[in-house]
């Protein structure tokens, strides 16, 4: 074994050993009142509310515990993030996947408790990276190492995979995975790579795991992609390609017909420096993250700029990234984003919802890991 493999394979294992039973993780900011998006003058849309390092942030502390501690000095620990790239939410239960421990973590706020899904066969998990769930919060997992859709029922049990199999070899290198809402297809990004010419949008049946079509190849016209990494399914099932390496959002129909696109490379909001992930909102608004600029910037369904929350820093902090990665939004509006470098996930509830309603209103109701 090359000293470059071992001293990769051992950091691995301490950021493993690390996050797998960390500390709580206070972030404290001076009391400036709630932190919203748009600042101000502007009316606000959306509230910072909170952020999850690990289970502590979800578990409830027993009185036994609390105790324990005030006697012993000890301090509570957690099961926290090693990597996390992905995030989706389920009627308050939190799917993060975290591709250096290989796990999907569970955090289910309604019921405090958290628990990991892909450690044992036949459902063992490779390396996840992007996920989605359906209505039924079955929980889909695109494996990058396996070459798999991985399948779950919402409490873990697995259910199947569609390709990972020598008589199945659908991809070449995966990224991410998306259910349209009508439950009837899912859509799996195939980046492809510098010696590939397959950077494509692959559609199957999520019940049979039947191949229905491609659409998408390596180029940069019209329709084409270049390092794509994710699919948004949009108002009227229009599909939002994240099309990374040509630095714009692809729009097509629910059968992969080029609609439009908008976005280029830049530095200023609204455009492009490394777009990775997309989300949808129940309005047909689109949530991207972009790694390099460090936030969120969110446009209406014909692509135009709306706002954006997050800056790019290197002190952690609320709303504050170094290498965001995942974006989420759930039924109530609330939005999710995850940073890899902070190994944490932000959560941001719209203005129109009340502190203690939806699904996390329980989370917001109890004592804060973070003070705002």
């Amino acid at each position: 074994m090359s000293r470059r493999k071992f001293l990769g394979g051992a950091a691995a294992l301490l950021a493993t050993a690390v996050a797998g039973c960390a500390p709580v993780q206070v972030v404290t900011r001076r009391d400036t009142g709630p932190l919203v998006f748009p600042k101000p003058p502007d009316d606000p849309r959306f509230y910072y509310e909170r952020t999850i390092y690990s289970s502590v942030d979800v578990v409830s502390d027993e009185q036994t515990s609390q105790f324990r501690r005030l006697v012993t000095g000890e301090t509570r620990r957690g099961a926290g993030l090693a990597k996390p790239y992905a995030v989706a939410v389920h009627q308050g239960r939190i799917f993060l996947s975290d591709s250096v421990e290989r796990f999907i973590k569970v955090f289910d706020v309604p019921k405090g408790r958290h628990f990991n899904i892909g450690g044992d066969e036949p459902g063992l998990l490779q390396k996840p990276l992007g996920i989605d769930v359906d209505r039924q919060g079955n929980l889909y997992v695109a494996d990058a190492s396996a070459k798999a859709i991985m399948i779950y029922d919402r409490d873990g049990k697995f259910l199947r995979k569609i390709g990972g199999s020598a008589k199945d070899k659908w991809f070449d290198r995966l990224t991410s995975v998306t259910v349209d809402p009508k439950g009837d297809r899912v859509y799996v990004t195939d980046i492809g790579g510098v010696s590939s010419e397959a950077h494509r949008i692959r559609v199957f049946d999520p019940e049979s795991g039947k191949h229905l079509f491609d659409f998408g190849k390596r180029g940069t016209g019209p329709g084409e992609f270049n390092l794509p990494r994710d699919v948004a399914v949009g108002r009227d099932g229009q599909l939002y390609v994240v099309d990374s390496g040509n630095f714009r959002i692809q729009v097509f129909d629910r059968n992969g017909r080029y609609l439009q696109a908008f976005g280029r490379v830049g530095r200023q909001v609204g455009q492009f420096a490394r777009p990775k992930e997309a989300a949808t909102d129940r309005e047909g608004n689109l949530y991207v993250v972009d790694t390099a600029f460090g936030n969120i910037q969110i446009f209406n369904p014909d692509g135009e700029l709306l706002m954006f929350m997050g800056d790019r820093s290197e002190q952690d902090g609320p709303a504050k990234y170094m290498l965001p990665s995942g974006v989420y939004v759930d039924e109530d509006g609330r939005v999710y984003m995850v940073d890899q470098w902070f190994r944490k996930v932000d959560v941001f509830r719209p203005a129109g919802l009340k502190p203690q309603d939806g699904y996390l209103g329980r989370m917001t109701a109890s004592k804060p890991m973070i003070k705002q």
